[in-house]
């Protein structure tokens, strides 16, 4: 009846429809010997059944041990050594023993609760850094899948448009927020002209480590999307993409012009106020100071103009007669 029993429940374990940490890390026979000895209180008799149970209670259904095992990349293997720590000595304890409920309900409470507290101090994942990219390091735990959740973002980044001026430099950036393996690869790749993210377009154009691309002059042969592609190993990590708008420099020149000339002109054609301090401030000022200088000049050209010309006019004598000589 026992081997019956023992085969009923290996196949019902292959079967359990969720998983947890207990079932991620503890062989069947072992659970099946760790519940062989399971005596109910009130009846004397013997339930696995009930056993199988409380492991769905303190263990599967318990979400501070769910939590504490969602542990970073790697750790897996430190979450089975401390739950095998706790639970292995049971088994060899109570295979082919009979045993209370109220002593495995005790002795599975105080695992549970072993665990919980040594899972909590290992290393935690970095986390998740949107909008891309295959981030390993973000990967976490999870005991109801027994395998790590993934940040699941595209591998490829949306399009980062730059507007340059003719005749400038470029300094294009493969920089991700998430960390990278040590033994990278990038690629830059380029497809001229046209702004895309159909990797049939693209061109390489260079293989190594190095994650900047510099263009030294910018013409408009530039114009077009630049695709950066990080590899480790086989595998890619992410792709960045950066569209290339050249801006003529004679466009650029009249712009800034015609920006400057309406800032410091009304409608209706007078200067207009600027902040104070502020560079649009000088032109208008500046203006107004040359007109009254102007102004000034001509003013003082025409009093010194006057003045010459009434002190160069001859006095005229007034002759006086005869009788006012006698007199």
């Amino acid at each position: 009846m026992d081997s019956f029993v023992f085969r009923f429940f290996c196949v019902a374990l292959l079967f359990w429809p969720c998983q947890s940490c207990f079932q991620c890390f503890v062989d069947v026979q072992d659970f099946l010997r760790l519940c062989w000895g399971h005596v109910l209180i009130q009846s004397s008799a013997k339930n696995i059944d009930e056993c199988f149970r409380k492991v769905e209670r303190i263990f599967n259904n318990n979400e501070k041990m769910i939590e504490a095992a969602r542990v970073g990349e790697g750790f897996d293997k430190k979450l089975k050594e401390i739950l095998l720590a706790e639970i292995m000595p049971m088994v060899q304890e109570f295979d082919q023993k009979l045993n209370s409920e109220k002593v495995y309900e005790q002795r599975f409470q105080t695992a549970a609760d072993n665990f919980i507290a040594a899972a909590s101090k290992l290393p935690r994942a970095s986390g998740c850094f949107p909008p891309c990219g295959y981030q390993s390091a973000g990967a976490v735990y999870n005991c109801m899948t027994c395998s790590y959740d993934s940040c699941e973002f595209p591998l490829d980044c949306p399009v980062e448009e730059i507007e340059v001026t003719e005749n400038s430099r470029s300094r294009l950036w493969c920089d991700v927020p998430f960390d990278l393996p040590a033994d990278i690869e990038v690629i830059w790749s380029f497809a001229e002209e046209v702004k895309t993210q159909q990797l049939e377009e693209f061109k390489e154009v260079t293989t190594g480590v190095d994650r900047l691309y510099s263009i030294p002059s910018t013409s408009f042969q530039h114009q077009g999307t630049y695709q950066c592609e990080i590899y480790s190993g086989r595998f890619s990590i992410v792709r960045l993409y950066f569209y290339i708008k050249v801006t003529p420099q004679a466009v650029v020149g009249h712009t800034e012009l015609q920006e400057i000339f309406d800032l410091s002109l009304l409608p209706g054609g007078q200067l207009g106020p600027a902040p104070e301090g502020s560079p649009d401030s000088f032109l208008p000022r500046l203006s107004f100071l040359l007109t009254a200088c102007l102004t000034c000049s001509l003013l003082l050209l025409f009093l010194s103009l006057g003045a010459f010309f009434w002190l160069s006019v001859p006095e005229k004598e007034i002759p006086i007669s005869n009788e006012e000589e006698v007199l």
